[in-house]
């Protein structure tokens, strides 16, 4: 299907309303595609649940990309760690990173638990927009940090006051955050590509900052205000 930024629906054999939806819900709560088509089902629609897996594949990532502009800006103490996500039977690592509050920074999926992947995750955090400079990074003991830091502070991507501090304790709020994208994962018993992974959890985090609210002018705790923005980042009315 030819994309589409006007009508990301178009071509689409059911509404928009009904597939935003479907999307909407997976990424939010623990369903898996089965009983998510169950569920819409039940209320007159007939979705195969293969179609629902194909909505959040195209969906979710644009929701990620669509709702950047619109986040407001986390504090300058950052909280960094990875988690192990299961594909193709074999870990991969997500590295995330959440300020002192709970919001969440910034997100990425990595093949290796490495340098290298420590530096992506870094660049990805400091580059994307809404994110502010850190003054302080908290990691775990893992040395591939470090390293990454220095090469970083070497080439001008981090403030020379900024600190990292290595302190297991103080990551505890991230570590419980964490559990957002596990409960997934256990009910999809891992992924079957990394593409499929990347793209899911890619939804799966934007939902997650939206309702924890970071997103401008929208409490965590209103719900419809948080339903309508998503409506609107599509083009579709909200009532």
């Amino acid at each position: 299907m030819a994309y589409n930024a006007a009508n990301p629906f178009k071509w689409r054999q059911h509404k928009g309303r009904l597939i935003l939806l479907c999307v909407r819900w997976y990424l939010a709560f623990t369903l898996s595609y089965r009983q998510l088509a169950r569920m819409v089902h039940e209320h007159g629609w007939k979705v195969d649940h293969t179609s629902i897996f194909r909505w959040v594949q195209r969906y979710g990532p644009e929701l990620a990309a669509r709702c950047r502009a619109f986040l407001k800006p986390t504090n300058r103490s950052y909280r960094v760690d990875e988690t192990y996500i299961k594909v193709k039977g074999e870990d991969r690592y997500l590295y995330r990173a959440v300020d002192s509050t709970g919001q969440t920074i910034d997100f990425l999926l990595t093949a290796k638990r490495d340098k290298a992947s420590a530096k992506r995750f870094f660049r990805k955090a400091l580059t994307s927009v809404g994110n502010v400079r850190p003054r302080v990074i908290n990691v775990d003991k893992n040395p591939a940090y470090p390293a990454a830091f220095k090469e970083l502070k070497a080439e001008g991507m981090l403030s020379r006051r900024c600190c990292l501090r290595q302190c297991k304790y103080l990551n505890n709020i991230i570590e419980q955050d964490h559990r957002n994208v596990k409960r997934r994962m256990r009910l999809a018993m891992g992924y079957g590509s990394f593409r499929t992974a990347w793209r899911t959890l890619q939804g799966i985090e934007a939902i997650h900052m939206i309702r924890k609210g970071r997103v401008r002018r929208i409490a965590k705790d209103d719900v419809v205000a948080q339903v309508r923005f998503i409506h609107q980042l599509f083009g579709l009315s909200f009532s």
